[in-house]
């Protein structure tokens, strides 16, 4: 879910003394990409944050921050990521993973990101059973001095308030075009990180306590817009990363059932898009809208969001993301009841994702795995009435998809309760929503409550059963 700026990218953006040639100079990490082999960035990337999780790291790793350390904008990881690389690949020292030498990247002369007063560090928990990567108050903190690996963004975004979450995450405070003379690679990459932490804390938490927060940096991202950027490429990488950002505090909104501002941030984010000639933002943000207009009772509108979408995607070679608007574009078929249409877009869906993983695909698609392809699936035969044929595939989502993503392990399993109920099924169905009730000291959604709640008005009929009546006093009990 979201790599860390290059700390030293971000001091020579705020560095105003002259550049000098010997600055400029960068060289492509050979090594590293040497020992990434036939694995796409994307893939490589997972293996990383796996291999984190085994020894009790948090690294925040994907396929762009693989694409930075491979091409020499990276020239020496953080403390965490170190650890980690030495028990991927034990013996090798830093030099045989082609970094320089921490002594030769620290003295360039940098600088803080902002004068923002750091927040205090949450002591890491006690518990060995609590793993780091699921709590929002952890993260490895050495050398605060060269902000590597910074934690204060996510710590913002958790227990800070409005103001200091865009002075902490983005690095300055709500700002107006007027108040910045000069948008340079650290506010850039403020925002691209900004971004990168909501998905993260998405995966983990759910929307509901992170709307709010996340209003913040979006405001302060499109006020850079309206300043100057140094160069050409600054300027498009801040389009897309506000576009981006919009998009995810779009998410949030949606996911907590703010329909209406959904809306609104998604179609901001699409004018961002057009505005810059952008069709990878594009696509995304019809992605979404797509899934927001199912949401919202309109599968004509779904479907042809999909297929604007579509269109906006062909020429950028992701397979994966071709299959995601399938998906999406057989969401809005199925809700229109046409089962035809809708098992055509399924079956180019399948075809499309068995092509593969590839450098191609978008960072956001991250949580598009098997696990998410069933439970689009599920999600189709359910809008169909084919309630068995759902709840096969909603059973194959929850089985196959990773643990440490609680949120979307919580929504499956709401989802294969509910398909079990309506297919007759109400002790199978309180199982599944046992399960989904021991995530939610873990995770907050407005949407996975609301299926519960369907469920449990499906079931009440069936509380002479013993497992189904448990189900529903436990619900009730967390419901109020």
């Amino acid at each position: 879910m979201a790599p860390s700026p290059d700390p030293q990218a971000d001091h020579r953006a705020n560095d105003r003394t002259p550049r000098t040639p010997e600055r400029l100079t960068r060289e492509p990490n050979a090594a590293f990409r040497q020992l990434r082999g036939a694995r796409s960035p994307g893939e490589f990337a997972a293996s990383v944050r796996r291999a984190a999780r085994e020894i009790g790291e948090q690294v925040a790793c994907d396929a762009r921050y693989i694409g930075r350390v491979e091409n020499g904008e990276i020239r020496c990881p953080n403390y965490a990521y170190e650890r980690v690389f030495r028990h991927m690949f034990p013996g090798l020292t830093l030099a045989d993973l082609g970094f320089s030498s921490r002594e030769t990247v620290r003295g360039r002369g940098a600088r803080p990101l902002s004068a923002a007063p750091p927040l205090p560090v949450a002591p890491r928990p006690a518990d060995p059973s609590h793993h780091p990567s699921c709590d929002p108050s952890h993260e490895p903190s050495h050398d605060h001095q060269n902000h590597e690996e910074s934690d204060v963004l996510r710590r913002a975004f958790m227990t800070g308030s409005t103001a200091t979450v865009a002075a902490v995450s983005l690095g300055l405070g709500p700002v107006s075009a007027h108040a910045v003379q000069r948008v340079g690679e650290a506010e850039v990459s403020a925002v691209e990180e900004a971004v990168r932490r909501i998905r993260l804390l998405d995966d983990r938490h759910g929307a509901d306590g992170l709307y709010q927060r996340a209003a913040q940096p979006l405001r302060t991202a499109y006020a850079l817009l309206d300043a100057s950027a140094s160069r050409r490429s600054t300027q498009e990488r801040l389009h897309s990363g506000a576009g981006e950002l919009a998009i995810s505090v779009g998410w949030l909104a949606h996911d907590s059932g703010r329909f209406g501002e959904a809306r609104s941030h998604y179609a901001e984010a699409l004018a961002t898009a057009r505005l810059a000639g952008d069709p990878a933002l594009e696509a995304h943000a019809f992605c979404n809208m797509s899934f927001l207009a199912r949401d919202m009772g309109r599968p004509r509108e779904a479907m042809r969001a999909a297929q604007a979408g579509e269109s906006a995607a062909r020429t950028l070679g992701s397979a994966r993301l071709l299959s995601l608007l399938a998906l999406r574009e057989a969401g809005g078929w199925a809700g229109l009841g046409d089962r035809s249409a809708c098992e055509e877009s399924l079956a180019r869906a399948h075809s499309q994702f068995a092509r593969g993983a590839s450098g191609a695909d978008p960072e956001w698609m991250s949580f598009f795995v098997e696990a998410e392809l069933e439970m689009l699936q599920a999600q189709c035969f359910s809008a169909l009435g084919d309630w068995s044929r759902a709840a096969r595939h909603a059973h194959r989502a929850a089985a196959v998809q990773d643990p440490h993503f609680a949120r979307n392990l919580a929504l499956y399993r709401a989802e294969l309760a509910d398909d079990l109920a309506r297919a007759g099924a109400p002790a199978e169905s309180a199982a599944a929503g046992q399960q989904v009730l021991d995530l939610l000291n873990q995770v907050q959604s407005t949407r996975i409550q609301a299926m519960l709640a369907d469920t449990a008005r499906i079931l009440a009929p069936h509380r002479g059963a013993a497992e189904v009546a448990a189900f529903l006093e436990r619900r009730g009990a967390v419901a109020v």
